[in-house]
């Protein structure tokens, strides 16, 4: 097996991940794409092990490692985004500025609101 083909392939998939975290706005797209960079990862190990010919499978390993790592962040991030999204009604990355309480939020909006009247 030629080394250049999962290469290249984890290499456009790191680079789509990339592409998608500088680029989205929506905190779920931007989850997805860490995920692709984490697959780009994985893929590298794999093909690397099998390339290598290690008798442990060192990287078969540490690609089950990152698996599980990969699905306790996807967990843990979706819980955090379903939390905001329920104070703040709203997954938008730019909308989300401030982790303050909501109060405060609503201090200042009520505050610009009797201004403009």
């Amino acid at each position: 097996m030629h080394l250049a083909y999962p290469a290249v392939l984890a290499a456009l998939l790191f680079a789509i991940g990339v592409y998608g975290v500088l680029a989205r706005r929506n905190t779920v797209l931007v989850l997805m794409s860490v995920e692709l960079m984490l697959n780009a990862v994985n893929l590298n190990l794999v093909a690397f092990d099998v390339w290598l010919r290690d008798a442990l499978h060192g990287g078969q390993v540490l690609t089950l490692f990152t698996v599980t790592l990969a699905a306790a962040e996807i967990g843990l991030g979706l819980a955090i985004v379903l939390l905001v999204f329920r104070t703040r009604r709203t997954a938008d990355l730019d909308r989300i500025t401030a982790l303050g309480d909501r109060a405060e939020d609503d201090d200042s909006d009520a505050t610009s609101a009797e201004a403009a009247a």
